[in-house]
């Protein structure tokens, strides 16, 4: 499996933008759906955005219309563009292949957004 680094978290007021990277070690162009996930404390991991090979996007309902997820399958990165922030969407943020199993979580990258 590829092993996945996020990056581009930080502290942001609320209505403030931030854009997350994730860098793969491997070639991620045989991974039909990538997807960047959130975390909170005592809660699940859940899937906020996928993205297909051929472009197609899917978004949770939170973040659709605020979110936009990229991929770039030469570079081997995972992009997602967060405009107008909330406090709900404080997080940590990983990315990872969407709609399969998958365990080798990267560390993650922490989004905290101040109200």
């Amino acid at each position: 499996q590829v092993q996945l680094v996020e990056s581009g978290g930080g502290l942001v007021q609320a209505g403030g933008s931030l854009r997350l990277s994730c860098a793969a070690s491997g070639s991620i162009f045989s991974i039909a759906f990538m997807g960047w996930y959130r975390q909170v404390p005592g809660k699940q991991r859940e899937l906020v955005a996928a993205i297909s090979n051929g472009r197609y996007t899917n978004y949770a309902d939170s973040v659709k219309g605020r979110f936009t997820i990229s991929r770039d399958n030469v570079e081997n990165t995972v992009f997602l563009l967060m405009n107008n922030l909330k406090p709900e969407d404080t997080a940590v943020y990983y990315c990872g292949p969407a709609y399969q199993p998958f365990n080798s979580w990267g560390p993650g990258t922490q989004v905290t957004v101040s109200s």
